[in-house]
């Protein structure tokens, strides 16, 4: 039995560290890759990675993952807050899970969900206090004149663009004929993805995740 015990006991000790490192990454990663984009490009510059279909497009937004937005100056701090008190609970919920013995598959999960919010939280939390304006100009760190705005202000860094598809939208098409048709539209970051793969994996393996 105690050896039973030490083996489930060394389980759980795997998987927690497993999701903190990959929380870790994907938190590392994402606030590089949105850094080196704040100080080197400006507000709608772009770069072809792969011919058309795999763009760095410089974004910035007020609201939620791939560019939504709820609006005025009350949504922002609504939305920042939610974010907040949203990680919060994902926080706990992912502790609860790992106590519980869950399964690791929705551990992991779950660590995705929570590594994007905290991604861009820091975003919405920080930047506006650490960087300077990004229009028409590189955005400074730590600029000696103060951020571009106050705490909980501070807009979200997209540059993740796939138009994979484009063309037009037939002439009958309704409310749209004619116009200009785009697949994928949204630009996004490593945070957004982080979340929708979590949510994805969580919705796909579900039978599976919550078997009680």
């Amino acid at each position: 039995m105690k050896m039973v015990s030490f083996a489930a006991s060394m389980m759980k000790i795997s998987i927690a560290k497993r999701a903190v490192l990959l929380i870790l990454l994907i938190i590392l990663a994402d606030q590089i890759l949105k850094i080196w984009i704040k100080t080197h490009m400006v507000l709608g510059q772009e770069y072809h990675i792969f011919g058309q279909w795999f763009i760095i497009h410089f974004l910035e937004n007020n609201g939620m993952a791939f560019g939504l937005e709820i609006a005025g100056e009350f949504g922002k701090i609504l939305l920042s807050l939610f974010r907040i008190i949203a990680v919060i609970g994902i926080g706990w919920y992912l502790f609860h899970l790992n106590k519980t013995n869950a399964p690791h598959g929705l551990i992991l999960s779950i660590s995705l969900v929570f590594a994007g919010a905290v991604g861009n939280i820091i975003d919405s939390a920080f930047y506006g206090m650490i960087f300077s304006e990004s229009y028409y100009q590189v955005a400074k760190i730590f600029p000696e004149e103060g951020g571009y705005s106050s705490f909980l202000h501070g807009q979200v860094v997209d540059m993740l663009y796939f138009p994979v598809i484009k063309g037009h939208y037939p002439s009958w098409f309704p409310f749209r004929g004619s116009e200009e048709f785009i697949f994928f539209r949204p630009v996004f970051n490593i945070a957004d993805s982080s979340i929708t793969c979590g949510v994805a994996l969580i919705l796909i393996f579900q039978k599976r995740f919550f078997k009680q």
